[in-house]
């Protein structure tokens, strides 16, 4: 069973940045998919970016390609999502997952196993 625990949300200014985390117990991370996705209220579960583990391949949304960026420290299990010039539309509650196997994909259905979600807000 793996378990995915979020930190680092809060609340930020326009422009400003936060960078979250999601620790992994249970499983190291070595051939899976990391995935982070958001949900703002009253929408659906949107795609944020991907790594692979193998070969650290990452994917963005094209609407925070170039400001978000996902790493992970090996030696701790852990793959953070860094957010960079932020906007209030990027507040939402931000999730991590993973998809055993050789998945790629955006879509949360593909992802097996869901940390609880961390909030960011982002003030105008």
């Amino acid at each position: 069973q793996v378990q995915l625990v979020e930190s680092g949300g809060g609340l930020v200014q326009a422009g400003g940045s936060l960078r979250l985390s999601c620790a992994a117990s249970g499983r190291t991370f070595s051939s899976e998919t990391v995935g982070w996705f958001r949900q703002a209220p009253g929408k659906e579960r949107e795609f944020v970016g991907l790594m692979r583990c193998t070969g650290n391949y990452t994917y963005y949304s094209d609407s925070v390609k170039g400001r978000f960026t996902i790493s992970r420290d090996i030696a701790k299990n852990t793959v953070y999502l860094q957010m960079n010039s932020l906007k209030p539309e990027d507040t939402a509650v931000y999730y991590c997952s993973v998809a055993i196997g050789k998945i790629v994909s955006t879509l949360p259905r593909r992802y097996d196993y869901w940390g609880q979600g961390t909030q960011v807000t982002v003030s105008s």
